[in-house]
């Protein structure tokens, strides 16, 4: 095959990865995607950063430089074998092959981290919810999925926090979009605003032309002087405001018609399946974003990337 197109879904622990790459690989189909948590080129195990006093937010605690190798053969099409970390023991588990196709999801930790890692992407996401909002989500998930208490979860939390601030958090400067979920007076889940940073240097759907200057009607935009546009969607967007926002987006999205669903925005509390407006507007977004640097790949060109510049 040719090369994967690549996105990179970085943030810290129970940011929201896992949530924003489900709804995409249930579009593009697991015949079409290949997924890959670089959280699995940890140095230690559980015990072994424990005996160390390390957390594994640390690059000393990750194998970054296989992990760039890694991703470099999964951007050329070559298959190679990845580690496993096992999350429920904190052990590694065998080796397993990664095949690469049509589209890779590359989510976890560190994937900003240097710059042969973020030269390997055609898409970069960050997502950064408010931290009382990333440290309920961490206790539901760790305390319902993982087996830990509360107070484990949140005692880990404080551990890990001068991690987060030196070595997480930075990466965001890095990313193409910066997802914020933000919750609202409604108090539900299902509703949360969102609020996003779409830097120039990919090429975004020019959403003015659906707004038409109305501001009022649950998305506003404010353009920055740097070329930044931020983007707030709110959770409480009535539905058929978000059918004309996709309806723009999908406009675009001509030779990927196929693709077009009612499951995203879907996502799970517990087992119960939800539907939010501002997350499917995310994945159409970022849909949107693949197909162009397909698009581009298949004529030739590197992508719909501009030239590296990191903003502070």
């Amino acid at each position: 095959m040719g090369r994967s197109i690549i996105l990179g879904i970085v943030g810290d622990s129970a940011a929201g990865k896992t949530t924003l790459t489900r709804g995409l690989e249930r579009v593009l189909g697991e015949d079409s995607i290949t997924h890959v948590c670089t959280d699995d080129y940890h140095r230690y195990d559980r015990k072994q950063r424990a005996e160390r006093g390390i957390t594994p937010l640390s690059p000393e605690c990750n194998y970054m430089d296989i992990m760039a190798q890694h991703l470099g053969h999964l951007r050329n099409g070559d298959a190679f074998l990845k580690p496993v970390y096992q999350h429920g023991d904190g052990t590694f588990g065998p080796l397993v092959r990664i095949d690469p196709k049509q589209f890779s999801v590359v989510e976890g930790l560190l994937g900003y981290y240097t710059e042969d890692l973020r030269g390997l992407y055609d898409v970069r996401i960050y997502l950064a919810p408010p931290e009382q909002l990333r440290r309920q989500w961490k206790v539901q998930r760790d305390c319902s999925r993982r087996g830990y208490t509360t107070d484990q979860v949140l005692s880990e939390l404080d551990k890990r926090e001068p991690d987060s601030d030196a070595f997480i958090r930075p990466q965001q400067r890095y990313a193409d979009i910066v997802v914020s979920f933000l919750p609202n007076e409604s108090g539900n889940q299902e509703q949360l605003d969102a609020e996003l940073i779409l830097r120039p240097s990919l090429r975004h759907p020019d959403f003015r032309k659906v707004l038409d200057g109305e501001a009022d009607k649950g998305i506003r935009i404010e353009e920055r002087e740097d070329g930044e546009m931020h983007l707030f969607v709110s959770g409480q967007l009535d539905r058929e405001r978000a059918d004309a926002i996709e309806e723009m987006i999908w406009g675009k999205l001509h030779f990927a018609s196929h693709l077009r669903t009612e499951r995203l925005g879907e996502f799970t509390i517990g087992t119960e399946l939800h539907r939010s407006e501002s997350l499917a507007l995310i994945q159409l977004l970022i849909l949107y974003h693949l197909f162009t640097a397909t698009a581009s790949a298949a004529l030739g060109g590197a992508g719909n990337r501009a030239p590296e510049v990191a903003v502070g």
